[in-house]
């Protein structure tokens, strides 16, 4: 069963998976510093300088909780509730930016691929009747 597994993992196609996923989520890191720290201050001026991964829409506001004298809790803290639309919008500019570059990188393979299939094989050697029959036809031209 050891044997089993330890094939099982190191078969080429596992190995490139793993190497995939860790790539992939380096990219992913690569890309939400590119978004947060270069493009969402950009959007941010279009919008005023505010922080835009911080806009929310309040649905209902908060209240702070509330003590007697001795510090006793007579009412529990209520949170706000937000739809946070600018996080979200964040998000989608992360996935957009990474799912066009996958795009592209699969556009270039496909396009690698086909120019290996359009290259044209190597001919084949001639069997061993084509080179006696070409021997002959040659010393027929000779007499």
């Amino acid at each position: 069963m050891l044997k089993e597994f330890r094939e099982f993992a190191l078969r080429g196609n596992l190995v490139d998976l793993a190497i995939a996923f860790v790539m992939g989520g380096a990219f992913g890191k690569i890309v939400t510093a590119f978004v947060d720290g270069m493009v969402m201050p950009l959007v941010g001026l279009l919008t005023s300088g505010k922080d835009f991964s911080a806009m929310e829409w309040k649905i209902t506001s908060g209240s702070a909780a509330v003590t007697d004298a001795g510090g006793n809790i007579m009412t529990e803290a209520v949170q706000p509730i937000a739809i946070r639309y600018g996080a979200f919008i964040t998000v989608l500019i992360d996935f957009i930016i990474v799912a066009f570059v996958m795009f592209l990188v699969v556009k270039a393979v496909n396009r690698l691929k086909k120019k290996q299939e359009e290259a044209p094989a190597a001919p084949a050697e001639p069997s061993r009747e084509e080179v006696l029959l070409g021997e002959i036809r040659d010393i027929l031209r000779k007499s």
